[in-house]
């Protein structure tokens, strides 16, 4: 379902850039999404979401960005699918996302997109547009193995058709990686399977890839996960349960072997494993009478 919402704010800010993803302002202008991955961390009880099947869009997100923006004293990398897919299916119809983009680039602020969607590619010329500034866009892989992929992230588009568009975006200029995160115990822990996402990456022209050897699980997205696995693998659950109890953080067994092969394929390829720091800066003046008159 999806359900039409105002929102009173856009971003959210933050003292310092995220040491992981360079982030300086969060922006979810969806909440809620359709891929239904069945670990998602998004559906655990503190983040407040009732139903995390319905899809609630901020229709007026472009109206607060363009209000909000022009008011910060920083230029910092805005940052875009932490808590849903920016490029959920709800993006089809109302295209904010893409919109904001714009908006984004019309501003000169660069942006982080984390996304399992190929519809990014829509945007493409946006994003290069703002790749002049930075552009980052992230996609998720935990599995090169569509078949496996489609067991896990049941509704997302195929890790096949994420290495397509990554690659299309590396080629109009736009800087791209891989995250490797979550890694399921006991279903993606394979070294066979980490060397093969850093590889297929690589080849798609990622210049990083972020990693997290294991899982996340708490009140909320914990009993999803459970459910998901009783359908979908059966007996597993009972071993998470033995292994982890209600740990919140749980590392794959295999932790350190995964690492292992994780470093020496990325070194391989010379794949780094961090973003390069974007340090905000203040706004740059008006140039013109024009600018002025926008900024008052």
């Amino acid at each position: 379902m999806i359900i039409e919402i105002q929102a009173k704010t856009l971003l959210s800010g933050h003292k310092q850039p995220d040491p992981w993803f360079q982030i300086k302002y969060g922006m979810n202008i969806y909440r809620g999404c359709e891929h239904q991955c069945i670990y998602c961390d998004s559906r655990s009880l503190c983040y407040g979401i009732a139903d995390f099947r319905d899809v609630l869009v901020k229709v007026n997100a472009i109206e607060r960005l363009r209000d909000e923006l022009p008011r910060k004293r920083l230029v910092g990398i805005v940052g875009t699918g932490a808590m849903s897919d920016p490029y959920t299916f709800a993006e089809r119809q109302y295209g904010l996302t893409g919109q904001a983009l714009q908006v984004l680039a019309d501003e000169g602020f660069p942006v982080h997109v984390t996304t399992k969607s190929d519809l990014v590619v829509k945007d493409l010329d946006t994003l290069a547009q703002i790749a002049q500034t930075r552009a980052i866009v992230s996609f998720t892989l935990t599995t090169v193995d569509d078949e496996l992929a489609a067991r896990v992230e049941p509704l997302a588009p195929s890790p096949s058709r994420r290495l397509a568009a990554m690659a299309k975006l590396a080629s109009a200029g736009v800087e791209v990686g891989a995250l490797l995160m979550p890694i399921l115990p006991f279903i993606e822990d394979d070294p066979a399977s980490i060397r093969a996402i850093v590889q297929r990456a690589a080849d798609a022209g990622a210049t990083y890839a972020l990693a997290a050897m294991g899982t996340t699980m708490r009140e909320g997205s914990r009993d999803w996960f459970y459910t998901q696995l009783d359908a979908s693998f059966a007996g597993l659950r009972q071993r998470y349960e033995r292994t982890y109890g209600l740990r919140y953080e749980c590392a794959c067994p295999r932790a350190a072997e995964l690492w292992d092969a994780f470093h020496e394929e990325r070194l391989r390829h010379g794949i780094a494993d961090r973003l390069a720091p974007y340090e905000p800066h203040p706004r740059r003046p008006p140039t013109s009478a024009a600018q002025q008159l926008k900024m008052l």
